[in-house]
């Protein structure tokens, strides 16, 4: 039976604890430390470059965080090196570079980030995290990459990314309700759902919780918080300094 408690023992740092104000810019190692240091668990994404490497970043292109208009998988990471987040030192880190970093002390939390799915960064990924020993789990708005995990690592903790995308003019009505009545886990069968906490109250989110683990993306504020609360087990946070865990 898969051992689910890491993921609502505390708070989950989306996108490490970061905070830009104090030049610590979000998904980078002094991120991921201040995390570590505050024993929460740490939220990331992956993607995977065209040289076959694995680096935690969150958007797909390099325009609000670096300031150069580049697709991040166009990248070789020998290129990525040359741009720095956002107005600091830092660079885009090797996601080997936060394992050895994290090394079990906090668990992980692993959004993959695939815009033509193949299975190219599931295989890159689970090469590493095959021998890694710490707590981690797998989400993914893509449901081909959570599918994948599900047919080539069960032994994996996965969860669906979703909303109900009720502003987004990008998604169709069919994709849109689809994500909003999470009809695709009768397939994917997850181990938890990481749901938008603007989109709740779900009352299919409601009747999934009744046996499956439900986080909260993402808090930003007291109301947030207090939201969350109602709905959710557990809740993907930035500013922790205003949350309290219950």
């Amino acid at each position: 039976m898969k051992e689910l408690n890491f993921l609502k023992n505390t708070l989950i740092a989306h996108r490490g604890y970061h905070d830009i104000k104090k030049g610590i810019p979000e998904n980078s190692i002094p991120a991921f430390k201040k995390a570590i240091n505050n024993n929460y668990i740490i939220e990331l994404d992956v993607h995977l470059t065209k040289d076959n490497k694995l680096v935690v970043f969150h958007d797909y292109d390099l325009k609000r965080v670096c300031g150069i208009k580049r697709i991040i998988e166009d990248c070789t990471y020998d290129e990525l090196l040359k741009y720095n987040l956002f107005d600091t030192k830092y660079k885009i880190p090797l996601f080997s570079e936060v394992l050895k970093l994290v090394d079990g002390k906090v668990g992980i939390l692993i959004e993959t980030k695939v815009i033509k799915h193949n299975g190219k960064l599931e295989e890159e990924l689970s090469k590493l995290l095959d021998n890694y020993n710490g707590d981690f789990a797998i989400q993914s708005f893509n449901l081909l990459s959570v599918y994948w995990f599900k047919k080539n690592r069960k032994e994996y903790i996965r969860g669906l990314l979703s909303s109900n995308f009720k502003n987004n003019k990008d998604i169709n009505n069919l994709s849109r309700n689809l994500s909003k009545t999470l009809i695709s886990d009768i397939v994917l069968k997850t181990d938890f759902i990481s749901y938008d906490i603007k989109a709740l109250p779900n009352g299919f989110v409601e009747r999934k919780r009744k046996n499956k683990l439900i986080l909260g993306w993402t808090i930003r504020n007291k109301n947030d918080y207090q939201k969350a609360i109602k709905y959710c087990d557990n809740f993907i946070c930035e500013g922790m300094d205003e949350y309290k865990k219950v």
